[in-house]
């Protein structure tokens, strides 16, 4: 398939433990070369998620067209896993005992990374900006090969509760969640973040990914009598959650979880007159704000979709995070010099100490350190205004308590 590549920043070199001292051996890498994979779904029923694959693609794209790193091209082999664990674990498994790439980068999903994990720790295997929303690889006694790209779902789960608390405290909560890990996470974090205030939730009600629609689930959480909903669920459904509440006549508060927010992938085909005062939590900017139009940053991302990807929406997020992940592998790349041995890529990509991206929203910083792997522990409280996400200014960490 396609091939990848990424740049941007830098932070303070942090002391790794013993076991990453240098190798001798460099998979995946020569002279000329460094190899690295990953498994995007591009078909399936996440295959919304892959803009991010096609944006780290073109991004290594454009770091060969300027020489590459070091003067070794990057090659980024780029497979379908169609968010099937089992395909995933079988592509995986290629990109490392066949094509022996040097480190698997920013594969996508839940399910995905949880079952790749164990497998890539086992044999030292880097395995950097993982994006799911999970948490439990950023065990790093049980992960130390893995870091994390995206906000994790009990970060955001904290946020999104605090909110309902301190302006709706009344509220009676219905939640819609993917009957998978991904869902359920986010169902399992929003609970905690409610505290001693969970008999404010009046309904939980799952669906599975291979339906065709969600009408019902709809219906069964408006007869609940809730009044505040949260849509914990990929951009197809949440699309479809919110365009149904619409045509119901039916309108609470709306709590959209990130991974759906995507303006393209989820709020136009909602219908913008569905999807205004929705409430979400944003750590990217959002490309298609126009008071981001003038940023130097947001020009050069805008710059490179129209040359790499010029049949590609630049305003939805997939893109946007493949280009910043790009761009941090590429330092992670850049700052091992010549030894690129696993070991030395995994010492870089955990030197990350709470780094603001350029993109990243003002306030809100990227983090991977060898002692933390949580990649994000604040956002923003964003609201759709028109057709786009409007950031209130209001950065919340995920250390706050209940209601403060």
């Amino acid at each position: 398939m396609n091939r990848i590549t990424s740049v941007v920043l830098s932070a303070a070199v942090l002391l790794l433990p013993s076991q990453f001292a240098r190798a001798a051996d460099t998979p995946g890498v020569t002279a000329t070369e460094i190899k690295l994979g990953q498994t995007m779904p591009y078909s399936g029923p996440a295959s919304s998620f892959s803009a991010a694959g096609k944006g780290n693609v073109a991004y290594m794209q454009m770091i060969n067209d300027q020489g590459g790193v070091n003067g070794r091209k990057i090659n980024l082999i780029s497979r379908d896993d169609s968010y099937s664990p089992p395909k995933a674990v079988e592509q995986t498994r290629k990109l490392v005992e066949e094509d022996e790439v040097l480190a698997i980068f920013e594969s996508l999903g839940t399910p995905v990374i949880l079952a790749t994990a164990k497998y890539l720790n086992s044999r030292g295997v880097p395995q950097i900006l993982s994006s799911l929303g999970n948490s439990i690889p950023a065990n790093i006694k049980e992960y130390p090969w893995t870091t994390l790209w995206s906000m994790p779902f009990r970060t955001e789960s904290l946020i999104l509760a605090n909110y309902v608390l301190r302006n709706k405290p009344d509220a009676k909560i219905g939640i819609l969640y993917q009957n998978d890990e991904f869902g359920k996470n986010y169902q399992r974090f929003f609970k905690e973040g409610l505290g001693d205030k969970t008999s404010l939730i009046v309904a939980e009600v799952g669906y599975d990914i291979t339906s065709p629609t969600i009408d019902s689930q709809i219906a069964q959480l408006k007869s609940s009598g809730a009044d505040t909903v949260v849509i914990a669920t990929t951009p197809k459904f949440g699309a479809q959650a919110l365009r149904k509440m619409y045509e119901l006549g039916w309108n609470p508060l709306k709590l959209l979880i990130s991974a759906s927010s995507s303006i393209p992938a989820a709020i136009k085909p909602a219908g913008l007159e569905a999807s205004q005062g929705v409430i979400s939590v944003q750590y990217m900017m959002a490309p298609d704000d126009k008071a981001n139009a003038d940023l130097p940053a947001m020009k050069d991302y805008k710059a490179f979709m129209k040359k790499y990807l010029p049949n590609e929406n630049p305003d939805d997020f997939g893109f946007m995070a493949g280009y910043i992940t790009g761009s941090f592998m590429i330092d992670i790349l850049k700052k091992c010099g010549n030894d690129l041995s696993r070991e030395n890529v995994m010492k870089y990509a955990q030197d990350f100490p709470e780094v603001q991206h350029p993109l990243l929203r003002p306030g809100v910083k990227y983090n991977s350190t060898a002692t933390d792997h949580i990649p994000f522990h604040m956002g923003e409280i964003s609201k759709i205004d028109g057709e786009r996400w409007a950031g209130t200014g209001e950065i919340v960490r995920d250390d706050v308590a209940p209601g403060k």
